[in-house]
């Protein structure tokens, strides 16, 4: 993919001017151009970058962005997450060209978080970039990767304006979700508690040899407690300006869910749209593949579907409540969306 010479302020004005990635030894940001129509698709945006279909590509210092004054959507909502809980579906159903534009998993926020603290002074850049209108009018939705979470309150400090859907579901179902993943998802489950203890830990009164010790799932179960806690904690920090979503409720009633987002990101949509919307074809196929809905969550069931694993399921979790119990944590969050 060749890199343009474009210039930094046609860059700075248009939104197909994606933030993708951000070099902290060059001090830049790497810009990938996409048609609009490719925030519909499956994929996550961070695999745009690595595409070689034609897409544009420039590179900008941050000195040429920090001082910019990008113009920003009004609304704007990020839609933070503690992974398997449908937000990946909720940013694409909100993505209604006319209405809102739905970015899910912009690479710019993986990048800012991997950059450590050299991120930190590229990080309101960033948002003001991915907070750019599409169209006139249109409210602009950002759902960030789960494991750049630790950048939530920052990226809500860098955009003052913004609101944040926290999305989150309980915890047999993201179990249920990491073990038919099979054998990378139990690998990812512990990735995430040693990633989760980094920056939202605690101490459990385990030593490293108890740590070690554990099941595949009772890693991944605390590391859904500790994304419990640090959800809880962004309630704490930013009162009014944040709703909890619970996943399961949303698959359970989309069109009211949908409304109640868009309400509370302050958008005015009549309900016959949000109908429409719910009843169209985002709907009908996994979010993440593309795949037919009904064909997949068969697959899912019957990959999960055992009394060995309802039965670890079911003991992780009787274990995950007696820890929040004595954390003081009610746990799962409520949906109060």
């Amino acid at each position: 993919m060749p890199t343009l010479s474009a210039q930094p302020a046609a860059i700075r004005a248009d939104p197909n001017w994606l933030p993708h990635a951000f070099d902290p030894a060059r001090a830049s940001f790497t810009f990938v151009r996409i048609p609009r129509d490719r925030l519909a698709q499956p994929a996550f945006l961070s695999a745009v970058g690595e595409e070689e279909d034609g897409h544009g590509r420039a590179e900008l210092p941050l000195d040429q962005l920090a001082a910019s004054a990008a113009p920003t959507a009004t609304p704007v909502c990020f839609i933070f997450h503690t992974a398997f809980c449908r937000s990946t579906l909720l940013a694409r159903a909100l993505e209604q060209p006319g209405i809102s534009a739905g970015l899910s998993e912009p690479g710019i926020i993986a990048s800012l978080a991997n950059a450590g603290p050299a991120g930190q002074a590229a990080l309101i850049p960033a948002a003001r970039l991915l907070a750019r209108p599409w169209g006139a009018g249109e409210a602009v939705f950002i759902k960030p990767t789960n494991h750049a979470n630790r950048l939530a309150p920052a990226l809500m400090q860098a955009l003052p304006q913004a609101r944040a859907v926290l999305m989150t579901n309980p915890l047999p179902s993201f179990l249920a979700a990491v073990v038919r993943k099979g054998l990378l998802g139990r690998r990812w489950g512990r990735l995430l508690y040693l990633e989760l203890m980094s920056y939202a830990g605690m101490d459990l009164g385990m030593d490293a040899r108890e740590q070690f010790a554990m099941t595949d799932l009772q890693a991944a179960g605390l590391a859904w407690f500790l994304n419990q806690r640090f959800v809880a904690a962004l309630g704490g920090m930013f009162g009014e300006r944040v709703r909890v979503l619970d996943g399961d409720a949303f698959a359970a009633d989309p069109a009211g869910t949908l409304a109640r987002v868009y309400a509370f990101a302050g958008v005015t949509v009549p309900d016959s749209v949000v109908a429409g919307i719910a009843r169209g074809p985002v709907f009908a196929s996994d979010a993440k593949t593309g795949a037919d809905f009904a064909e997949k969550a068969a697959r899912d069931e019957a990959a999960t579907r055992s009394a060995a694993t309802e039965d670890e399921i079911a003991k992780v979790a009787e274990w995950i409540g007696l820890i929040a119990q004595q954390a003081g944590v009610r746990v799962p969050l409520r949906g109060v969306l």
